[in-house]
């Protein structure tokens, strides 16, 4: 039944954000999307209140025994971590629209949709992950270990986004007959009596492909929280939920954040090095809160105060 109210509630959301909050077809300003992300990360915040709240009246299912403050302590941790996982992605979406020439005023409709196949997808994989750490105990093992490995491989590529997503392109060209024309906001037209996809379906596809890579790190990085399916599932969704407000937000001042490359690698090593230890060392939930938060503000603040490295330094 919770699991019912969520979805209803995630539904609304997404509602009010389409039909309400960007109707129009606009380059939304940054006092707009500024007030967007603090909404949605005000919203996710307070979600935890409620959450609190249904664990004391035990309106979920509670296969771990969490008390109310752990359960809300954990969902607190593992949204932070799907909402620092997701600066990476708003690289990648940014790099996707630059090269497919997608306007500003019709990226809003394709990253509305994208979200919907990322809550898709993240569902898809949450439950058969929690499935897998409950019941096969050295999982822990090898989940711990991909993230360290995915840790030290995104630190140590360079510019890994510099080619265009033309395999992506050519990939979905041998099933759809793609176009480079137009037609308003949709992502179908008929040119030459045939029903070909446009530049705004091209673009979706390649961010869903690209945000099922991601979720093969994202997930791991929430069950060295927690294995609770209800968090683990509320604390993606609404990390979610506020990524497309945030690329808006952060779109023109991506280049300043360079550093929080560094953040991310820290909490990807640190969340490997909690799952590889889980069975022998347990670190209370504020512990792991506390890094992450400080693991962001240092990432944060070195990357206002330090440009990005040019490539000839």
């Amino acid at each position: 039944m919770i699991y019912i109210a969520l979805l209803i509630l995630v539904v609304l959301l997404l509602y009010i954000d389409l039909a309400v909050l960007n109707k129009k077809q606009d380059h939304p300003s940054n006092k707009k999307t500024a007030l967007e992300t603090l909404y949605w990360v005000l919203f996710a915040l307070s979600f935890s209140g409620v959450l609190y709240w249904a664990y004391s009246h035990q309106l979920v299912d509670n296969p771990s025994h969490l008390t109310p403050l752990d359960a809300t302590f954990k969902y607190l941790t593992g949204y932070l971590i799907e909402l620092s996982l997701s600066v990476d992605n708003l690289f990648v979406m940014a790099f996707i629209f630059s090269s497919l020439k997608i306007p500003v005023k019709y990226q809003h409709r394709v990253l509305f949709w994208g979200i919907m196949g990322a809550m898709f997808f993240r569902a898809a994989l949450i439950f058969p992950g929690t499935l897998l750490i409950n019941k096969i105990s050295w999982m822990t093992y090898v989940f711990g270990a991909f993230l360290i490995y995915t840790a030290f491989k995104m630190l140590t590529e360079e510019d890994e986004n510099e080619a265009a997503p033309s395999s992506q392109i050519k990939f979905i060209e041998r099933f759809v007959p793609l176009t480079t024309s137009y037609n308003g906001e949709k992502f179908w037209l008929i040119e030459d009596g045939i029903r070909k996809a446009t530049p705004l379906f091209s673009a979706l596809v390649v961010i869903e492909i690209t945000d099922i890579l991601f979720a093969l790190d994202s997930i791991p990085a929430i069950l060295a929280i927690t294995t609770d399916p209800f968090i683990v599932f509320s604390s993606n969704i609404f990390a979610i939920l506020g990524l497309r407000a945030m690329y808006f937000f952060l779109v023109n001042m991506l280049e300043q954040f360079y550093y929080i490359k560094y953040s991310v690698f820290a909490i990807l090593l640190f969340v490997g090095i909690k799952l590889i230890i889980i069975h022998y060392i347990h670190l209370p939930e504020w512990f792991s809160l506390a890094f992450i938060v400080l693991a962001l503000i240092v990432g944060i603040a070195y990357s206002m105060t330090h440009s990005k490295p040019s490539k000839n330094s």
